[in-house]
């Protein structure tokens, strides 16, 4: 009984700090008014790191003995583990999703960045690629996403054609 209750604290300790990473990760993000479309890309590969870490170390064989054992004292402690182990999972495989759909567009961030509005000869495959991501993508279809990565795609376009503008 002492060491069950040892090793409910700590599955305690862990629950609270996945509920921080958890929230962090809910929380909108700050970003300067004219970031480009390739700082999305980055954004979600930063967040499949974080998550894919997290998975490895909840995956790990000191843990996984932690949870039998309390799997074996009926540990009421594991029902909000099960729950946020779920939900690292599902924001694991959404973040490693995003950034599958979000490199089909790495090709046209360098045209797109260039300094010449001659970019508008990607603009249709570029929104080509986007209805195929909304279309297809199970996480990235949703207004939030496909505004942010708009505006970004707009902001982009306008650095552009500021700095042509610039130097011409």
């Amino acid at each position: 009984t002492e060491v069950t209750e040892k090793l409910e604290e700590v599955v305690m300790i862990w629950t609270k700090q996945i509920r921080q990473v958890l929230v962090e990760n809910e929380q909108i993000r700050r970003e300067a008014d004219d970031v480009g479309p390739s700082a999305e890309l980055e954004h979600w590969k930063s967040r499949m790191s974080s998550f894919n870490s997290l998975l490895d170390e909840i995956k790990s064989s000191r843990v996984k003995k932690i949870i039998s054992i309390l799997q074996a004292a009926r540990s009421k402690t594991l029902k909000q583990w099960k729950e946020l182990d779920g939900r690292i999972t599902i924001a694991a495989n959404e973040a490693k999703d995003n950034v599958r759909y979000l490199y089909t567009l790495d090709k046209f961030f360098g045209p797109l960045a260039n300094a010449s509005p001659v970019m508008m000869e990607h603009i249709p495959g570029l929104m080509n690629t986007v209805c195929m991501i909304y279309c297809t993508s199970p996480y990235y279809n949703t207004s939030e996403h496909m505004t942010s990565l708009f505006l970004k795609i707009t902001n982009q376009m306008i650095n552009t054609c500021k700095t042509y503008l610039c130097e011409g």
